[in-house]
């Protein structure tokens, strides 16, 4: 009597088992498919906008007062590579977590507005954010070495993406593109 009551207790106890094993891997995969869903309804990219680069010519006073992250030489440079080739930072995110200040891509970090003709009113974030001038300077020296702006912003995500935690809503760039 007491072998039986043994087996069965052990029976019990196994389809107990069995039945947590289920209501775990259903969790799990209900989990999953949760994620996976939350991951496409991410709000998708907006289109770029078509600016034109800073005219020909000297460029507005640099916002340069203050704390600057880099060195001095490697902060003008980026304004400048900013001001002249809206057409490159425009696709390339940011990392630092500025999306919560509006930006859209790396450009916003340096670029505030731009008129129709391209003069360009500065944004002084950039002057003092290691994160948005490391993206810009890679993005440049990757544009002045011959790459295009599709290649640059591949090296990009995957130097700057596979570490951060967030990053800004910027478009992909055309397939094909053209220097300017």
């Amino acid at each position: 009597m007491r072998a039986r009551r043994s087996i069965s207790y052990h029976k019990h106890m196994m389809r107990k088992g069995f039945v947590a094993a289920v209501a775990v891997l259903t969790a799990g995969l209900m989990l999953s498919v949760v994620l996976a869903a939350a991951q496409q309804a991410r709000p998708a990219a907006p289109a770029a906008q078509t600016m034109k680069p800073a005219p020909p010519g000297p460029l507005p006073a640099m916002p340069l007062g203050g704390y600057l992250a880099r060195p001095r030489e490697i902060v003008v440079a980026v304004y400048e590579f900013a001001a002249r080739h809206p057409d490159v930072l425009q696709y390339m995110p940011c990392y630092c977590g500025c999306e919560q200040l509006g930006h859209r891509g790396n450009h916003d970090c340096f670029i505030r507005s731009r008129d129709a003709s391209g003069r360009v009113q500065w944004n002084d974030h950039g002057t003092h954010c290691t994160v948005c001038i490391d993206v810009a300077r890679d993005a440049m020296m990757m544009f002045n070495s011959g790459a295009s702006v599709p290649a640059i912003r591949a090296a990009i995500d995957q130097k700057w993406g596979s570490r951060a935690v967030t990053q800004t809503p910027t478009p992909n760039p055309p397939a094909a593109r053209t220097r300017s």
